[in-house]
């Protein structure tokens, strides 16, 4: 498996993820700027920046545990996006689509992090 984050599918799509999020939170109200808007883009640039971060950690056991801190921003990122539209902040147009996505990034990420503890092995790579 490729440590080269640009490489990655799951990255890509991560990084996808972050643009769509950032021109999809524009729309929220003024008054969000500090609050959901923030905490919704922070948690989806941990997603795509804990992939990034892994990827240039000696070990598998660290490589996955940041592909796992990604998979719970992932995790946080889809439910932010979905209470905005409890809120009546945005409509669920807008938000399914990505939210799907999230759903399958988070797919994904488990599963590359199945696989990496499949063939662990603690040895610094060289």
């Amino acid at each position: 498996m490729s440590r080269d984050y640009r490489k990655l599918r799951v990255f890509e799509a991560a990084d996808d993820l972050v643009i769509a999020i950032y021109q999809l939170t524009a729309e929220l109200p003024p008054a969000e700027r500090f609050g959901l808007q923030a905490q919704i883009r922070r948690a989806a640039v941990s997603t795509a920046t804990n992939i990034v971060v892994g990827s240039s950690r000696a070990t598998t056991s660290e490589y996955r545990r940041f592909l796992n801190v990604s998979h719970g921003s992932a995790r946080e990122s889809e439910y932010l996006l979905r209470l905005t539209v409890r809120l009546k902040m945005l409509r669920a147009d807008q938000v399914n689509p990505i939210a799907e996505r999230y759903d399958r990034l988070q797919a994904s990420l488990g599963a590359m992090a199945r696989s990496l503890a499949a063939g662990e092995t603690d040895r610094p790579r060289r």
